[in-house]
């Protein structure tokens, strides 16, 4: 579907459907195109809220997790948003995970897929390398199972990306922030329903990590895809949409 981007007070998003709040936050080389499958899916029974985060463009000095959680706590409130579902991948999972600590009566239920918070390889251990487009498709491939995922469309959008100094700086900032904010000891909090969504063969956040999360979420619900990466929205969106969507029916809650 085309992507109906709309712009209010400095935020871009997606607002697609009607009923209960679902709301997507990608990672860290993300983007709302990530979500695609996922929202023409959902868009039918819910509504679908999906924020770009400013990981390219936010102001360096708030180029770190807390600047990331600021944002969404300040989108959430403008769009006057509450009871909604959080579905975040990777870095977006972490934000989520953050959010849904500090503001836990607002989220009724919590899906993380390939989330950090607990291990990340982020991008096979290395930094975006300004200006080798080798060297970004490498990277990108290792997001996937399978690396005909990582279309010459998706490697070109991050290599464009990559190719601003100051972008670059702002990535770098916000990986190493996520490397260091470890949630291990806070995720006992987290009582409401929690949905993990892993790829079998994550080389990111390996299974290990979806198992560690299982075991410190006090609520949660843990499936794997097989074959699959780092992103199964995108790699699987069927089975990521059939699994995400028996957990919904599975903890229906009345808004």
């Amino acid at each position: 579907m085309e992507l109906n981007i709309r712009e209010e007070k400095g935020f871009k998003y997606l607002d697609e459907g009607k009923g209960e709040t679902l709301i997507f936050l990608h990672g860290l080389f993300g983007a709302l195109s990530n979500w695609n499958k996922v929202l023409d899916y959902f868009s039918k029974k819910y509504r679908v809220i999906i924020p770009m985060l400013p990981i390219y463009d936010m102001p360096l000095k708030e180029a770190d997790l807390e600047g990331l959680l600021k944002f969404v706590e300040e989108f959430i409130e403008l769009k006057k948003l509450n009871d909604f579902v959080i579905v975040g991948n990777s870095l977006g999972g972490h934000v989520g995970l953050m959010y849904t600590l500090k503001n836990q009566h607002k989220v009724n239920r919590l899906v993380l897929t390939g989330s950090s918070g607990l291990f990340e390889d982020t991008m096979g251990g290395s930094y975006p390398r300004r200006g080798s487009y080798e060297f970004v498709k490498k990277k990108v491939e290792y997001t996937f199972y399978d690396p005909t995922i990582a279309t010459k469309e998706l490697i070109d959008e991050v290599f464009e990306i990559t190719r601003s100094i100051p972008t670059c700086l702002r990535m770098v900032s916000i990986a190493r922030s996520a490397q260091k904010h470890n949630l291990a000891k806070d995720l006992s909090n987290i009582r409401i329903p929690t949905l993990l969504i892993w790829g079998l063969n994550d080389t990111i956040t390996p299974p290990i990590v979806a198992h560690e999360f299982n075991k410190l979420i006090p609520n949660t619900e843990l499936r794997f895809i097989d074959k699959c990466g780092h992103a199964p929205m995108m790699e699987h969106p069927e089975e990521f949409n059939k699994l995400f969507e028996n957990f919904l029916e599975k903890n229906k809650v009345l808004i």
